[in-house]
Formats: C-alpha cells, sequence, structure tokens
C-alpha cells in the first residue's frame, strides 16, 4: 500500500466515524434546501445525477423527487463493475428498485443517460472542493469519461462536520465545483 493510500484510509475511518455521530439528527431537510438551491443555478442542467443513499450519508432524495416534479431527468449511479466508471439509470420517485452493489438500491428498468450535473456522496471534503470517497474510484472514472463527452458540474453532498482541513489527493482525484451541506455551499 502507497504512502497516500494508507493515509487516504486512515482518512476514510475518521470521516467515517464524524459522519456517524451527526446523521440523524435533522440536517438532510436543511442540505436539501440548500441543493435545491445551488442546482437551480444551473438551469440548462437538464440530466441531474443524484444517489440513492447508503449507511450515514445524507439523503438527497427530497431533492430528487422535486427536481423530477420541475420537469429535470433524475438518474443514479450503478456500478457495472471493478474499476469501470459509473453508468447512470433514470430514476422516478415512483419507479421500482431491486438491490444494488454495496447496497444501494437502483431501479429495476429505464434508460442509461449522460448527466449534465452529478451529485454525489462522500466521507470528507476540504474548502478546495476535493472528496473523499469510499476509495472505488468509481466517480473519479466516471467524471473522467463524462468530461470527454460534455461539461459536467460536480457538487458534492455532505454534512458540515465532514468537512476536513484537506483531502489526502492524487492525480486522479477529481475536484469538483461545489460542496453543499446543511449551512451553505462551499464553491471552488
Amino acid at each position: 500500500m502507497t504512502d497516500i493510500s494508507q493515509t487516504k484510509e486512515t482518512a476514510r475511518k475518521v470521516a467515517y466515524g464524524v459522519r456517524k455521530t451527526v446523521h440523524g439528527h435533522g440536517l438532510d431537510e436543511a442540505a436539501n434546501r440548500n441543493l435545491l438551491g445551488h442546482v437551480a443555478l444551473f438551469p440548462k442542467a437538464g440530466i441531474i445525477s443524484a444517489y440513492m443513499p447508503i449507511r450515514t450519508e445524507v439523503s438527497p432524495i427530497a431533492a430528487m423527487t422535486i427536481l423530477h416534479g420541475q420537469g429535470k431527468r433524475v438518474c443514479v449511479p450503478v456500478i457495472e463493475g471493478p474499476a469501470q466508471p459509473l453508468l447512470f439509470q433514470e430514476w422516478t420517485p415512483d419507479c421500482q428498485m431491486v438491490d444494488g452493489p454495496f447496497g444501494a438500491a437502483v431501479p429495476a428498468g429505464g434508460a442509461f443517460l449522460q448527466p449534465d450535473l452529478l451529485i454525489t456522496p462522500l466521507l470528507a471534503f476540504d474548502r478546495k472542493c476535493y472528496r473523499l470517497g469510499y476509495g472505488g474510484g468509481f466517480y473519479d472514472r466516471s467524471f473522467e469519461q463524462l468530461g470527454k463527452v460534455k461539461p459536467v458540474i460536480g457538487i458534492g453532498f455532505a454534512y458540515s462536520a465532514q468537512e476536513i482541513r484537506k483531502v489526502p489527493c492524487d492525480q486522479h482525484d477529481h475536484r469538483l465545483d461545489a460542496i453543499v451541506t446543511e449551512v451553505g455551499v462551499l464553491k471552488r
């Protein structure tokens, strides 16, 4: 294991513990309001990817439901396999969901879309809008692949307590455009 890999793994353990302490304390509603306000700044983003929350992730489902009601096409990530970029399958509030990899629900059917804006979960973030994920590299590969087709806006969605001084990064880590929490929006 390289030094950066070990540093990231240690940071993940600490960050997961911090997120666990704030999850379930009524912060998701304010976070979703802030998320909707920030996404509204990108009216041309007609296809928006969010995620089905797992473990102690802040839930974007309230915002996803409102965005769908506003006529946006909403999709969620689907893991195709190890070391692959994510696929993004259309989601609606009433679509049938099935268990996907890592415990995240995915739509049972529906079109695969090319999102204009990605809302990502994370374990930790810093003031430069770097995110610390779970270590699979799925979002980093996805941002790279999607960016070859068209510009894609990346927004991290988290609790403010998940901020750390500096996310350990290497050359493959994608820098987000913003981080949205229950207390506001951090832009790079």
